[in-house]
């Protein structure tokens, strides 16, 4: 019988409601009670749901995602000054 891999499940930290943790698994969006994540987990973190625990190199790849995209969305806003509608 073959071992199935051993897959990794990531989520990422999307906010704070209460006592409440919303992820974003997959595209929707789960709770878990906010004393079951990690001391210190702060929003925009991803977190592996095997452990529990921080993944700090997924982490910093979003926000340098994240970082690009806002500087390109910025490139193509418009200009501030008078414009016709």
């Amino acid at each position: 019988m073959k071992k199935r891999p051993r897959t990794m499940s990531k989520a990422t930290l999307d906010r704070f409601e209460d006592e409440l943790a919303v992820l974003i698994v997959d595209g929707r969006e789960v709770t878990r009670r906010r004393g079951e994540l990690p001391p210190g987990a702060r929003e925009g973190d991803v977190l592996d749901l095997e452990t529990l625990t921080v993944d700090l190199e997924a982490t910093e790849r979003l926000r340098t995602e994240v970082r690009q995209a806002r500087e390109r969305a910025m490139k193509k806003a418009t200009p501030p000054g008078n414009f016709d509608l």
